[in-house]
């Protein structure tokens, strides 16, 4: 079989690019034992629209304490070694993420030194401040099951403990999602043996993942609180606005200078919280995504990741949407209650216009009888001046007839006021037509 050249085509600027981002992110491989320490750091406010050159500044200053290699420009991504620890930085669009993997774990369980790597000056430079800080603790899976569930209970807070075998049984992982003392979250893998180090580091990132996740997704929580407050004081306005649209003895302009008040004060809740829902619903799909691809299974009656966020992650969404459902509900309510009262000073605008037509009507009819009337006095004034007229031309006539200038005027009358108003009708119809 012979192979052929492809014709020579230009390739689209992005081709390289596209393709090289599903490349991006590799999984550490990570080898039993080992520890993580992770950090996630967010800006307060428009964290989608903050200065990402200050990002890539802040992690140079923790490559150049190390003499390691720089990322190149405008990358989002980058892997590299500094000191004994590997380093992963990842940018988001929200935050930023340093994960420092170390070999061996130490005597004292989630010991705060392990933490060290990332120095508490540096720290407190960073450009935004920390939302997410954890320690994932790697250990080889002990020979004894109850060595396992002893030391997991002596680790973690059992009212809140979540423990689960994960990835066909190839590890078991816990954790009770609560900040110890020293300000880190706390994880814990056994990892059988012969679980291959990216097998490995992909259940440690999704650790990560979970964790980070959960954290931005329940901004979207006290979001949700504060604009229930703004809602739970526009809702009455609202209900007794449209109850009192068939008050005729409300104006519409007051009702419409209210109904204004009321939607700008919805319309710019909704902008505020647009991108911070939609965000909230981005996380949480991933964080059920992320437990979903753990593939758990039940280990002694304890409760699973899945459950755990069931139970107390879970609700917390269910409000966010239902703060989320109730605003647009409001929106579209306001929408209803202008049509309604666009409808409203419609009905009464015809109604005034219909006044209006009636009132021309009895004006033009005053104005018409008013005409006939000034007609008849017309006819009469220009007779009485085309008799005048007309005696002076027939006063000749009148006197070889021998008579009198009285009798000759009075037989004049009729014809003239006839002839008058014959000729003002012509007139008349004439205009009309």
């Amino acid at each position: 079989m012979s192979w052929f050249p492809m014709p020579a085509i230009a390739d689209h600027p992005l081709r390289y690019a596209l393709v090289n981002e599903l490349h991006a992110r590799p999984f550490p491989a990570l080898a039993a034992p080992c520890m993580a320490a992770y950090v996630a750091i967010k800006e307060p406010v428009e964290a989608q629209n903050r200065d990402r050159g200050r990002d890539r500044a802040h992690l140079i200053a923790l490559l150049d304490r190390h003499g390691s290699a720089h990322p190149q420009p405008e990358a989002t991504h980058f892997s590299g070694p500094i000191g004994r620890a590997e380093l992963k930085w990842e940018s988001h669009t929200e935050f930023v993420t340093y994960s420092a993997f170390s070999p061996g774990v130490s005597v004292r369980p989630f010991d705060p030194a392990e933490s060290g790597v990332f120095p508490a000056d540096w720290i407190a430079a960073a450009p935004g401040k920390r939302m997410v800080s954890l320690l994932v603790r790697v250990e080889r899976m002990p020979a004894s099951h109850d060595d396992m569930l002893a030391a997991i209970d002596d680790w973690f807070v059992a009212e809140s403990l979540a423990v689960s075998a994960v990835v066909d049984g190839a590890a078991v992982i816990a954790g009770d999602f609560r900040i110890d003392p020293a300000g880190q979250m706390r994880f814990a893998v056994f990892v059988r043996d012969g679980v291959g180090q990216r097998r490995i580091g992909r259940i440690v990132q999704r650790l990560c993942e979970i964790e980070t996740y959960r954290a931005m997704s329940m901004l979207g929580l006290n979001r949700a609180r504060d604009l229930s407050g703004r809602l739970n004081a526009l809702d009455p306005r609202l209900s007794d606005l449209v109850s009192a649209l068939d008050v005729m003895d409300r104006s519409p302009e007051v009702l419409l200078d209210d109904l204004l008040k009321i939607s700008a004060e919805l319309e710019s809740l909704a902008v505020r919280c647009a991108f911070r829902f939609g965000a909230t619903g981005a996380y949480e799909a991933l964080v059920n995504q992320r437990i979903s691809v753990l593939r758990e299974e039940r280990i002694d009656g304890r409760q699973t990741f899945s459950e755990f966020m069931m139970r107390r992650y879970d609700p917390a969404m269910r409000t966010v949407k239902s703060t989320e459902t109730r605003l647009k509900t409001m929106l579209e309510r306001a929408a209803r209650a202008a049509e309604l009262l666009r409808t409203r000073v419609d009905v009464e605008r015809s109604a005034q216009n219909q006044r209006l037509l009636e009132s021309m009507d009895r004006r033009a009819d005053l104005q018409l009888r008013l005409q006939h009337t000034v007609e008849g006095l017309s006819v009469v004034a220009i007779s009485y001046y085309a008799v005048s007229l007309a005696s002076y031309a027939a006063y000749p006539l009148a006197k070889a007839a021998h008579l009198s200038k009285e009798a000759m005027m009075a037989l004049l009358v009729p014809p003239v006021i006839a002839g008058v108003w014959l000729m003002l009708r012509r007139i008349k119809r004439s205009m009309g037509h």
